[in-house]
């Protein structure tokens, strides 16, 4: 017999129909802001490569690409987005995110601190200011002080058994093994002798309770890794995801101490400009020197860009410009959201 469909059944073909709808509008708006922030920005002659690491002033300044991952894992790319840059300090939130793991939040909120210092990235003095006796801690794990401690807090017996440790940590975040970049590290570790009398003075003041040049020394090779656009993505749309790998349904870690991360990169991801940053865009992000910025929009995306030349700030300038046009395209900013 015959049968004909009931109303139940049309009005679920034409839900399920108005979805599928509306996520191929959905994906077209995603890869047209893409398409959109990186033709306008292709062209852009403005920032230099960061020269006091030899290796990173011989990257090419015209790389550009640009990939968004979603919470479904669907990746979108436009330009270049399978060049390799070393991550830089990009590496530090996932440092970071280790040691939460490893041993809880309140652990690095009471040792390191989770304040913007106000100071360059390396700055010494900032050192100074933090000692207990003048109302410390006040560092943090995303400038360079604060991000050599937290590296000397990841768990091991050994140098090899904390690397191989950290470096999986990072592949199980990008999808897909990671390496160093070899002549990066070189390059890093024959000018790095301002981070290794950071290290040293970290470790005087009690911050580092041992080994500091092997703490330096890791956290050299951390900045080293080699990654592009497509991985910075992957890794931003973990934390997105509430740390399970969108692409590999892998859970990296746990969601529960996702939201300290991104706090600490919305006060202190863009080095000196993290305020205006966070002003302008709402995204909890991270910048590196090699040119990358990762940004985060919770629960919606992770998206990176990669771009050596940089700003005065050591922040790439295409990558800030394409994001911030990105995320504004596709209503990202989680602090607009009640507005909305």
């Amino acid at each position: 017999m015959k049968t004909t469909p009931t109303c139940v059944t049309v009005v679920l073909i034409a839900g399920l129909a108005l979805a599928t709808a509306a996520q191929a509008q959905s994906a077209k708006d995603i890869q047209s802001a893409l398409d959109a922030a990186y033709t306008k920005y292709r062209d852009l002659q403005e920032g230099t490569n960061a020269d006091y690491i030899p290796a990173l002033a011989k990257v090419d300044p015209d790389l550009y690409g640009i990939a968004l991952v979603t919470r479904d894992g669907t990746v979108y790319t436009a330009g270049d987005a399978a060049s390799r840059v070393s991550i830089q300090s990009i590496s530090k939130v996932f440092t970071l995110a280790k040691v939460i793991e490893e041993q809880g939040p309140d652990v690095i909120a009471n040792t390191i601190g989770v304040d913007a210092t106000g100071m360059r990235f390396n700055s010494i003095v900032s050192i100074e200011f933090s000692q207990k006796a003048l109302g410390g801690p006040e560092m943090n794990s995303l400038v360079n002080p604060g991000a050599i401690a937290t590296t000397a807090m990841l768990q091991g017996a050994t140098r090899d058994e904390i690397w191989n440790s950290l470096l999986a940590f990072y592949s199980d975040f990008a999808g897909r093994p990671l390496s160093v970049d070899q002549d990066v590290f070189r390059s890093e570790s024959d000018t790095n002798q301002r981070n290794q009398a950071i290290g040293y003075l970290m470790y005087a003041y009690g911050y580092i309770r041992e080994e500091p040049l092997r703490a330096t020394d890791i956290y050299t090779e951390q900045c080293s890794v080699a990654v592009n656009a497509r991985d910075l993505a992957i890794m931003a749309g973990t934390l997105a995801n509430g740390g399970t790998n969108p692409v590999t349904k892998k859970a990296v870690m746990s969601a529960g101490n996702v939201p300290e991360v991104l706090a600490v990169m919305a006060t202190a991801g863009l080095y000196d400009d993290s305020g205006k940053w966070l002003y302008r865009t709402g995204l909890p992000g991270k910048s590196g020197v090699g040119g990358g910025v990762i940004a985060v929009s919770p629960g919606r995306f992770g998206i990176a860009v990669v771009s050596p030349p940089l700003d005065e700030a050591g922040n790439s300038v295409r990558a800030q410009k394409a994001i911030a046009d990105i995320s504004a395209a596709l209503g990202g900013n989680p602090l607009a959201a009640a507005s909305r």
